[in-house]
C-alpha cells in the first residue's frame, strides 16, 4: 500500500505544489520521484508525470483564469509549439535509452537552475 498508493500521492502533492508555485508540470519532483523511489524506468516516469500534467494543468488552468492570471495571447502560441514538438519528441524518447534520457533531464535541471540562481531579478 505504502508504494501503490502512499507514495504517489506525496509524490503527486510535492508535483502538484512545485507546479503552482514555480509555474512547471510537476515533472522535476515527479520524475526522479519515480525512478529513485518506486524504481520506475526513466521512460515510464517522463511518459507518467506528462499524462500526470493533464489534469494538473486543467485545475491549474480554471483557477488561474478565474484569478485573472492567464495570458491567453501568449497561451495560444506557446500551446501551439509546444503540443507539435510534444508529439514528434514522445517517439523520440522511445528510441532513446534510460541513460541518454536521464542525463538530458539531470542537465537540463542543473542547466535551469544554475541560470535562476545566477541572472538578477
Amino acid at each position: 500500500m505504502l508504494q501503490t498508493i502512499f507514495i504517489p500521492v506525496l509524490i503527486g502533492s510535492i508535483g502538484g505544489l512545485i507546479a503552482s508555485l514555480c509555474g512547471v508540470g510537476g515533472g522535476v519532483i515527479m520524475v526522479p520521484a519515480f525512478v529513485l523511489l518506486l524504481g520506475v524506468d526513466q521512460k515510464i516516469a517522463i511518459a507518467t508525470s506528462l499524462a500526470v500534467i493533464a489534469p494538473t494543468a486543467a485545475v491549474a488552468i480554471f483557477k488561474n483564469t478565474g484569478n485573472n492570471l492567464v495570458d491567453w495571447k501568449l497561451f495560444v502560441p506557446t500551446a501551439i509549439g509546444a503540443c507539435l514538438f510534444a508529439y514528434f519528441a514522445s517517439d523520440w524518447v522511445k528510441t532513446m535509452s534510460n541513460e541518454s534520457l536521464t542525463r538530458i533531464f539531470g542537465g537540463v535541471m542543473v542547466t535551469i537552475g544554475i541560470y535562476m540562481l545566477l541572472r538578477k531579478a
